[in-house]
């Protein structure tokens, strides 16, 4: 074992607060990730975490070691990025988060065109709706539907997005045609609702004549995951705002129907975070740039603007 890869495996510990998911997290056993730890601990000096069978907690030298150990890492990390700048063939392990409908239609099926053109790059895709700490989960890169409040990320945007209200036909020959949102927050349909971890209320945006207004509208089924939704509105059991790439083949085959045309959602951003450094991984600003032109080309071109 190298003494850089338990400084490694040990700042992922420090910032996990776990060596089962630090050990997960570089996909290595628990035994290993321990054994990294007592060695950097025998090299050292020092005891570096207190451990019980329940708890861990970094020392005070643990804390003190974490911050020299980032230094070091970001620094063989910028040696990199030089290396790879002037011989434009990057290598090592992308870690890319995306929302589901997101990196189901757009980033998965272009990952393998990336890694086919830059074949010592590794893309390790963790696709969910929640929202993500790149810090905190070793990202890379994370793109991302709406406005973001981390002021310590850098945004990249890509687009606007144009969203939709849609229901199955099915639904609307049980339950009518709203034609506005108006209608929608009167509570006598059923809009699906995608709500989070301490979502304290549920809002559609939607531009009226005087500008964009929000709607309280109201729905017996919620979920924290989009496709989920999308689901629910084939079947029938109600109404969901989406952005129009995740559904566009729905609305194509009739198994969707745009309702409440005259107020429409508001466009929703699409960007990508990743996190400051002095020198960009040049294999992430690489897939940043792959993926961007392919993002806008499926909303720009496959969907005519308002």
């Amino acid at each position: 074992m190298s003494y850089f890869e338990n400084i490694r495996t040990f700042t992922r510990i420090y910032e996990l607060g776990s060596m089962s998911a630090a050990a997960r997290d570089q996909r290595i056993s628990p035994a290993v990730a321990s054994a990294r730890i007592s060695q950097l601990e025998s090299h050292l000096g020092v005891r570096l975490f207190q451990r019980t069978t329940r708890s861990l907690a970094p020392t005070e030298q643990g804390r003190l070691f974490y911050r020299g150990a980032c230094a070091i890492l970001e620094s063989v990390e910028s040696a990199e990025a030089d290396i790879g700048d002037v011989t434009d063939n990057p290598r090592g392990v992308l870690h890319v988060a995306a929302p589901l409908g997101v990196g189901r239609s757009l980033i998965a099926p272009n990952s393998p065109g990336f890694t086919k053109q830059y074949p010592l790059v590794d893309i390790r895709l963790r696709l969910s709706d929640r929202k993500v700490d790149l810090t905190a989960e070793g990202l890379d890169i994370a793109f991302f539907l709406g406005h973001p409040t981390d002021s310590n990320l850098r945004i990249r945007k890509i687009a606007d997005c144009p969203r939709i209200l849609c229901a199955s036909p099915e639904y609307i020959s049980e339950h009518g045609h709203p034609h506005d949102g108006f209608e929608l927050q009167r509570g006598k349909h059923n809009c699906l609702m995608l709500r989070f971890p301490g979502a304290t209320e549920f809002q559609w945006e939607l531009d009226t004549p005087d500008g964009p207004r929000k709607f309280d509208v109201k729905g017996r089924l919620e979920s924290d995951d989009g496709d989920v939704l999308t689901d629910w509105a084939l079947s029938g059991a109600g109404i969901a705002m989406k952005p129009i790439f995740e559904v566009y083949e729905h609305l194509q085959s009739g198994k969707l129907v745009i309702v409440a045309e005259k107020t429409k959602p508001s466009y929703v951003q699409m960007a990508c975070l990743y996190t400051h450094r002095r020198h960009q991984d040049p294999k992430a600003r690489l897939f940043m740039e792959f993926m961007i032109e392919r993002i806008n080309h499926a909303i720009s071109g496959a969907y005519p603007k308002r």
